[in-house]
């Protein structure tokens, strides 16, 4: 018998994340000079801050390269970023090898065709509510939130619950 999804977050130890369509909702707003800005929410780099904070690795892969999102990103001590991926497998093969993670410790958020094949390499495949059909039926879950619109959050606060650190986390030193 599978797994629920509930019980797969008890392996869990890396979160990887896309960024379009999952840190963002997707929308580019291209400026007069041809910058491309997106919008990120602020509950989901609370979480992502919050667990790198409880010990958790959280890695970014995007075929999209935008300087402001690792900018972003860094800010909330996020040191694995690969920007401009050509090929998010093989990227996502080296991060788990540098660091010896097993794919079943991994929760992976995607949205779109581009994730499906690394998506298929995880431990938990999760992805937004508004993710494509094809992403939607190879997740084993499916945030009740929109990409760019708390999703990322809602993952791993509900993985750090199921562990028991979500709690501990803002009743210690994060107020």
């Amino acid at each position: 018998m599978a797994k629920s999804y509930k019980e797969l977050m008890n392996d869990i130890t890396t979160f990887v994340l896309d960024v379009d369509g999952v840190l963002t909702d997707g929308t580019v707003h291209v400026s007069p000079t041809g910058e491309m800005l997106r919008e990120m929410h602020i509950r989901d780099g609370f979480a992502m801050k919050a667990a790198l904070e409880s010990g958790y690795n959280v890695c970014i892969i995007s075929g999209g390269s935008n300087e402001g999102v690792r900018i972003r990103l860094r800010n909330l001590g996020i040191t694995d970023i690969y920007l401009g991926s050509p090929d998010k497998v093989e990227t996502f093969k080296e991060y788990c090898d540098i660091y010896g993670i097993q794919p079943d410790q991994v929760l992976y958020m995607g949205d779109d065709i581009p994730d499906y094949h690394v998506m298929q390499k995880v431990g938990l495949p999760t992805c937004p509510q508004d993710a494509s059909p094809e992403i939607k039926a190879i997740s084993t879950y499916i945030s009740h939130k929109n990409g760019g619109k708390g999703a990322v959050r809602d993952v791993i606060e509900q993985v750090m619950k199921v562990q028991g650190k979500w709690h501990t986390y803002y009743n210690g030193k994060h107020d």
